[in-house]
């Protein structure tokens, strides 16, 4: 499971919802959550595949005898420092090129843009046309 993935923020984002985390949830309605925030495409397959990765890397664990899944010490703190980091950092960050970000902040992205755009270029990394 790759961390910086758009299922995995929207998994996080869905985790972090109060009543899934203190009364538990199931792969329907934890899909329903997720497929909210990524699209309706995302299936039941796709779910029960996040949920495993989720309970083996410890952020998740299955109550006995049932289908319902409660979130670690451990997963409520990736949660929650995914749902920050996404709310603080990523989001604003992607959309600082944009009105009401101040012209400093646009002006630092189109620099870094094309430093990283020629730097891209020198290492012939580019693809080729």
């Amino acid at each position: 499971m790759r961390f910086g993935d758009s299922r995995v923020m929207a998994l996080a984002g869905a985790l972090c919802c109060l009543l899934p985390a203190v009364t538990g949830f199931t792969n329907k309605s934890l899909r329903g959550l997720v497929a909210g925030l990524l699209g309706p495409d995302y299936s039941t397959t796709k779910m029960s595949y996040d949920l495993r990765r989720l309970r083996l890397h410890g952020l998740i664990t299955r109550l006995p005898h049932s289908n319902t899944y409660v979130l670690t010490s451990e997963g409520i703190r990736v949660a929650v420092f995914y749902t920050k980091l996404q709310n603080r950092l990523l989001r604003p960050l992607l959309d600082a090129d944009k009105p009401p970000a101040t012209i400093e902040v646009r002006r630092a992205l189109k620099t870094l843009e094309s430093a990283v755009s020629d730097y891209i270029e020198n290492a012939r990394l580019a693809p080729t046309t």
